[in-house]
Order: structure tokens, then C-alpha cells, then sequence
């Protein structure tokens, strides 16, 4: 059997895809998967072993210029790639505007939400057949249950299982010498109100340090490289990451002793390799989309605002939108629950 999977962004949103591909997989032994994705991240559904073929969309660079990438080919050229093999089943994972005009450019029947379940109406529109899913489930569930509709098989009663292959993803060359023990402190996210301040990430790290820990923080862009050389000079057994290619921050990260995490998708990166990780929450609901698997921990606000799906704190004592709650997160309670969970280890 073969599928298409059409699933373009973001980061965490398609590692919580990669469960239902292992299901499957257990239902039909022969089954392959080509994926429709972001450029961006094209490296993840490659970690699944049942990814046959990544076929790559660049929709931000093409909201941009339309007319110049219809000038150059390149919309040209995704409509063939996306139409170039017959499918037994096409599958929007997605099911938002972009991915539904992605739908209908595909030749043929697509499964996708229906109007019941689908977040951005009118998407439902672009499928043939509609499958009804319960909104109000973690996203992992959700996923899961729409390519079971679409296959036609029940959910297993196991629990999600990634079912990653990262033996291909190697360690970067780095301008220092990496040691262990080490950990992954993820600082930076897309939300103001996701931010944990740069002056509790240095207290953590200095408490890091003197336990014996080496602090490796990543980044995704040369904004959040800065902040990350601002905390990571407090100490010089803390380093700031340039931007890397993920299949080398997985490797890393896979490295690691455990993760402490803003809610971004490296913190989604997490679960999928089991590593134990703990993921500070203040704005968005741990229920939904929070880090998926045993290893996964949440420290969440205590505030009766949140979750509040602000990009920008509206309280009155915020300064410039910064969050008030991730603020009240203090630095001994967060270390507290890390240092916990390596001991448990």
C-alpha cells in the first residue's frame, strides 16, 4: 500500500504525526509513505523508516512572490512532483487553508476533517472524504485517529510510538570540545509569552555548571543565537550553538543527559527520541499539544490567566509583553524538578 501524507508545518506539529505512521505500519506490513512538507522541515518525516519520499513545499517564500516562483518553475514544478505517482490513499494530516489548497492541487480523492472537526474552515471543502475526529484531544490522538479513519483499521490500545530511525543523523563539527555529562537547555520559542527570562536561563545554568553539567543551548535563527550567547556567558562550561541542520541537533540532543525546554519544537524533539525532558508552559494548553511520551514532563504556571494563547502578555505589570507568569516560574523551582529527574535516572 501506498500513501501520501500531506502535512506541511510546523516542527512539533509533524512529530506528532509520526505515531500514526507506526501504526499503520503494524496494520500493513508492506505500507509506504510519501510526505508533502515544508522545506524547512524536511529533515522529519524522514526519521520515520516508512518514508519513501519527501516531496518539498517552499508556500512561505511563495506567499511572498507568487509571480516570481510561477516565473521560475517552481510552482510548476511542485504541482508535477505532487501529481507524479498513483496513491492508494491521499491524506491531509493537516487540514488547515495551506494544506487544503495543497489537497486540491493533488489529482484525485482526499481524506481530510470534517467541518465538525476542522480547525480553519472552509478547508473542509477540499476533501472527498470527510473524517470526524474529537477536537478536544491531544494532537498525537487526533493524528493517530485520522490516518486510521483513512486506512481503515481502529487505533491500537499501545500506547504512541514515534518509531524513528536516527542512525543517518550525525553529531555537527563544533568549535569546542564536547563532553559529557552534558544537557540541552532549549531557551528560545516563537511567542514572547513562551519565554522563560534570559536572567533565570543563567541562574540555571550556573547551577548546571557547578553539578558538573556541560549547557549546549540551541538556536533557530540569529536573533535567538544572540540571546543564547548572553546566557551562555555566564559560564564557560555553557555554550551557544550556531544554527544547525536537525538531524545533527537531534543527534545532540540524543547525546544528552536530559532537555529543559521552552514550548517549541525542539522540546516536541524530546519526546520523540524518549529523552527525559521537562517543558516550561505558561501561554498554551499542555492538554492539547503539550510534549507527548513516558519521559515527558510539564512545569506549568500557576496563574489563573493560563493558558491564555497570548503572543503578548496583556496584563497591566507586563513590561513590552513579556510574560508574567513564565517570569513567577523561579529559577530554584525549575532546577529542583531537573535535578529530580537526572537523579532518577
Amino acid at each position: 500500500m501506498r500513501v501520501l501524507i500531506i502535512k506541511l508545518t510546523s516542527m512539533g506539529d509533524l512529530m506528532h504525526a509520526l505515531p500514526a505512521l507506526t501504526d499503520a505500519a503494524k496494520i500493513y506490513p508492506d505500507i509506504e509513505f510519501d510526505w508533502v512538507v515544508d522545506k524547512a522541515f524536511s529533515a522529519v518525516p524522514k526519521w520515520h523508516p516508512r518514508v519513501r519520499k519527501v516531496i518539498t513545499t517552499s508556500h512561505r517564500s511563495w506567499r511572498k512572490s507568487w509571480l516570481g516562483s510561477l516565473k521560475q518553475g517552481e510552482l510548476t514544478g511542485f504541482y508535477k512532483a505532487l501529481n507524479a505517482d498513483d496513491y492508494d490513499v491521499v491524506v491531509d494530516m493537516q487540514n488547515n487553508l495551506k494544506s487544503a489548497l495543497v489537497s486540491l492541487l493533488r489529482k484525485g480523492p482526499v481524506y481530510g476533517l470534517d467541518k465538525y472537526s476542522c480547525r480553519e474552515k472552509p478547508a473542509h471543502l477540499a476533501y472527498r472524504y470527510p473524517i470526524n475526529v474529537n477536537p478536544g484531544q491531544h494532537a498525537v490522538e487526533r493524528m493517530r485517529q485520522i490516518l486510521a479513519a483513512a486506512l481503515g483499521y481502529s487505533v491500537p490500545d499501545t500506547a504512541a510510538d514515534y518509531g524513528v530511525d536516527l542512525k543517518h543523523c550525525q553529531l555537527p563539527q563544533l568549535d569546542f570540545k564536547l563532553s559529557r555529562p552534558y544537557l540541552m537547555l532549549v531557551h528560545n520559542a516563537s511567542w514572547l509569552t513562551k519565554l522563560w527570562p534570559v536572567k533565570h536561563w543563567q541562574s540555571l545554568v550556573l547551577k548546571a555548571a557547578e553539578a558538573g553539567y556541560q549547557c549546549l543551548l540551541p538556536c533557530g535563527n540569529d536573533e535567538e543565537y544572540q540571546r543564547a550567547r548572553q546566557i551562555a556567558s555566564v559560564s564557560e562550561e555553557a555554550y551557544a550553538l550556531p544554527r544547525l541542520p536537525l538531524d545533527e541537533v537531534a543527534a545532540l540532543m540524543q547525546g544528552s543527559e536530559a532537555v529543559l525546554a521552552s514550548d517549541t519544537g525542539l522540546a516536541h524533539m524530546a519526546a520523540v527520541l524518549d529523552k527525559p525532558a521537562i517543558t516550561l508552559y505558561g501561554s498554551t494548553d499542555t492538554h492539547l499539544i503539550g510534549t507527548y511520551g513516558q519521559a515527558q514532563h510539564h512545569l506549568i504556571t500557576g496563574m489563573t490567566c493560563s493558558p491564555c494563547y497570548k503572543r503578548r502578555c496583556p496584563l497591566p505589570e507586563s513590561q513590552n509583553g513579556e510574560p508574567v507568569c513564565m517570569a513567577g516560574m523561579e529559577v530554584d523551582q525549575v532546577w529542583h524538578r531537573l535535578e529530580s529527574l537526572l537523579q532518577a535516572q
